[in-house]
Order: structure tokens, then sequence, then C-alpha cells
């Protein structure tokens, strides 16, 4: 036989054992995972249930996917309902805290659902706002983008990083660099930038005349580009799933990232992870969705603030009592002391008023009816927005004319857009079960709350009446009753009259 036949054999052979030997070993890496995954969703599975999910809880947990919204309703709703000495102290990425020794009411975080080992989980309601699959990634890639281009006012990426490193010390407070998911998102996007801005300064490139925002490379990552990055693949695809089942990578849970690392892997057991997702959605107390925003706001109010209302007025009450209480053995101690105790017992007895004032005054907030907490709201979001938009423009004037808008959306090919749905498979089911529910909250709130919020601001609007609205109501009623005696008087007397 030839050697070259011999040769070519030989390598033919070498190559059939290397493709069986690699078939086996997939075989036995995705057997593995099939367990991982499926051990981690029965023990996720088996988990207690909550007896009434529609009973807010004595902590809510405010589960924010990000570019859903969830910003608005912290400072819009959140904020106008606990007062700052009962929110829990925020980390975004490790908890510094123990909730179970602080008194806190309100946690709000981008942490995933694993944050609910941390949480006393009976005593804790949880609730979230989804977001169509595909104007999430246009959210989160335009927000990188603009965040990003503020470091663009800076020479260099080397000026750039030491600033923003010189700033976060001397704040010493949380930015948005410190936040899951943009401390990976925004420095990747930052170093493309500069990189970008770098090049075209090489070659010597000015005026770059473009339709298309999301396909300018020569300024920015274009976004076919950017959903196929190994970034997005772990960090911005199916990320409400992963956040809403525990499993990003900023989890809190050891076998969470051997898990996220075989869904990523092979997209079939993707299934479980779903199925998870879908179970904790049905124990929340609230799901909401961002392109439902009126109907979305409306339900929060209903079913979380007025609950919080409830509950502040009950604390206030309580706060008020042990107020008087305190202060009452704080007299009687002083007149059973001697004279001479006497400066130290005013003292205390001032302490106790003021740590009893203070204490009220953050609680007064549970005098708002739910009316005027979506009056609140509606003045909160537009001064909101009107900052936000402010602050966007200022920022993508830097990478003119890559201006990100709604209607520049509609020109990204149709075949970017079924990548996008494709690559995020699992939001698009979850984000589907996620509108069933909301429409059966919708219709359960519109049941409950309807009639409730009718009477309660009749109740609440009837004693800001003043004195002479008063006086007035009831100068009419005794003159439609004198009116009334009169014609029957006269009447009696026609009557006597015929006879």
């Amino acid at each position: 036989m030839d050697t070259t036949l011999k040769f070519f054999l030989l390598l033919l052979l070498l190559g059939l054992v290397s493709v069986l030997v690699n078939a086996s070993t997939d075989k036995h890496d995705f057997q593995h995972c099939e367990r991982v995954v499926k051990k981690w969703a029965s023990s996720s599975l088996k988990q207690e249930v909550k007896e009434d999910k529609h009973t807010l809880g004595d902590l809510l947990f405010f589960l924010h996917v990000p570019r859903t919204g969830g910003r608005t309703y912290f400072h819009c709703f959140l904020k106008k309902l606990y007062s700052s000495s009962l929110e829990c102290p925020r980390s975004y990425d490790k908890l510094r805290f123990d909730p179970r020794k602080q008194k806190c009411r309100l946690l709000v975080t981008h942490d995933d659902y694993s944050m609910m080992s941390k949480l006393p989980n009976e005593r804790t309601s949880v609730v979230t706002i989804l977001r169509d699959p595909v104007d999430r990634v246009f959210s989160t890639y335009e927000f990188s983008v603009e965040v990003a281009a503020r470091f663009l006012v800076h020479p260099n990426l080397t000026s750039a990083t030491q600033m923003a490193g010189r700033l976060r010390a001397k704040t010493n407070g949380v930015s948005t660099l410190d936040i899951w998911p943009w401390k990976y998102l925004v420095p990747w996007m930052r170093e493309d930038l500069f990189t970008r801005r770098d090049a075209r300064k090489l070659r010597g490139l000015n005026n770059i005349m473009h339709s298309d925002p999301y396909n300018m490379e020569e300024i920015v990552m274009p976004l076919h580009e950017y959903i196929y990055d190994p970034i997005s693949l772990d960090i911005v695809h199916n990320g409400a799933t992963f956040q809403v089942a525990g499993l990003t990578n900023n989890s809190y849970t050891e076998e969470s990232h051997s898990v996220r690392y075989c869904v990523q892997k092979y997209k079939g057991l993707g299934e479980h992870v779903l199925r998870v997702a879908k179970r904790r959605l049905d124990d929340m107390l609230y799901v909401g969705l961002t392109e439902e925003h009126r109907e979305s706001a409306t339900m929060f109010a209903n079913v979380v603030g007025s609950q919080v209302i409830s509950q502040l007025r009950a604390s206030n009450s309580s706060t008020e009592s042990a107020a008087d209480n305190k202060l009452e053995q704080s007299s009687s101690f002083s007149d059973s002391k001697p004279d001479n105790d006497g400066h130290q017992n005013s003292t205390s007895h001032e302490k106790a008023s003021d740590i009893a004032s203070t204490e009220i005054a953050e609680a007064v907030k549970g005098n708002m009816t739910v009316g005027e907490l979506m009056d609140a709201y509606e003045v909160c979001i537009s001064s909101l927005r009107k900052a936000q938009s402010r602050r966007r423009t200022s920022s993508l004037k830097r990478i003119a004319p890559a201006n990100f808008t709604k209607e520049a959306r509609h020109q990204v090919p149709e075949t970017v857009l079924q990548q996008i749905r494709s690559l995020n498979h699992l939001d698009v089911e979850l984000y589907k079960y996620a509108q069933d529910i909301f429409a059966k909250q919708h219709g359960r709130t519109m049941r409950n709350f309807g009639s409730i919020e009718r009477w309660e601001s009749f109740f609440y609007k009837s004693n800001e009446f003043t004195l002479w609205q008063v006086l007035s109501f009831g100068m009419t009623i005794f003159l439609i009753l004198f009116v009334f005696l009169v014609f029957v008087n006269a009447r009696r007397r026609t009557l006597k009259i015929k006879i």
C-alpha cells in the first residue's frame, strides 16, 4: 500500500476516534448539566408557598429588573409611602446588613431572587415589573452607551477611569458603576467609545453622515454586534428570567453559577429555569408591565400603595400610644425623684418627646389616600421624565449624530429583531406569562378596590369641607323643610275651608 494512502487512512482513523471521544464527552457533559439543573429546579419548586400572597408583609422587596421603569416607581411611589428611616440599606452587589436584625420595611435593588435567602421569607412580599424583551434589550444598549458617553469629556480612557475612581472615593456613595449590571456594561461601552473616537481622529473623520444610529460603527458599537458579544450573552439576554429565578452572575447561591452555565450552553435546559421563574411570579404580590404604564401604576397604587398606607396608619397609632406611655412613665419617674435630679428628668422628658414627634412625622404619610398617591405620582413622573430627558440629550450630544429614539428603532432590520427574540427566548415566554398574570390582577383589582376607593375618597374629601360650606348645606336643608311645612299647612287650611 502506498505510504501516502496509509498516512491518509491513519489521519482519517484518528479523526474518527476524536469525533467519537468528543461526542462521548459532550454527552457526559450534557447529562451532568441536566442533573444539576433539574436538581436546582426541583429544590426551588419545593419551597413553601405563602398562604396569602395578596397580603403585604412587613418587608417589601422590589426586585428591580433593569430598564423596566422601576426607578420611576421608587421615586414617585415608594419614596412617598416610606420614609427614609424605613428603607433598608442598599448595596446592589453584596448584602452588608442583616434585615432580620433591622427594622426596615422597604428594599429596592437590582439583586436577583436569591436575595430572598437573606430575607425573612415568611414576612417578605416581592413585587417586580417586566418589559417586552426586545424593547428591554434596546433600552439596555442605549442606556449603557448613554452613561458611557458622559466620560467622553475626558481626553482619554485613562483620565476618565482615574477621575471616576476619585469621585467614587470622595462621595462614598452608590454610583451607576457600582450597580449590577451597569458595573459590567458601562465600562465595556466606555472603552469601546474611546477606542472608536481615537480611530476617527487617526483617520481624520470629523463629519459622519448616517441615518441609522444603531449601525454607526465609526462612533459606537452597532446593535447587531452588541447582541452577540460574550458580555451580552452572559448578562443581557434572558436577563429578566435569570433575575426572577435567582440565577444572575450576581447571585447569592453557590449552585446558581453552574446552573446558569449549563442553561446558557444547552438551550433546552432553559425550560426548567422558566418553570421556576413562572412560579416565582405567581407568588409575588404584584407584577407590573412597562408597556401597560397607566394600568400598571393604578394597580400598584391600589394593590401595594393601599396596603402600605394601612400599615403606616396602624404604625402611626401604635407609635402615638407608645409615645404617650413614654411620657407618662417619664412624668411619674420625675415626680418620684428628688429635686436635684430635676434637670436630668426634664432632659429625658424632652428626648422622649423628640423621639415621639420624629416617629409620628415619618408616619404622617399614612394619612394619604390612594387617589392622592396617584395624583402625587403623576406630578412626580412628569418632573422625573424631564430631568431624564435633559440628561440623556446632554450625553448623546457627545456621540452625535448617533441619537437613539423610538422612531429610529424602526430602522433596525427585522432580521436583527428576530435574532434578539431568539437570544431572549426565555424572556419572551416569561413576558407572555406575566401578561396573563397582569390581566388577572387587573380584573381582581378593579373588583376589590374600585368601590373602596370611591368611598375612601368621599370620606376624606368630606373632612375638607369648610365651616361656611357646612352652614350653607344646613341652611339649604332648613329652607327645604320650611317650604315643605308651609305647603302642608296651607293645604290643610284649604281643605278646612272647603268642608
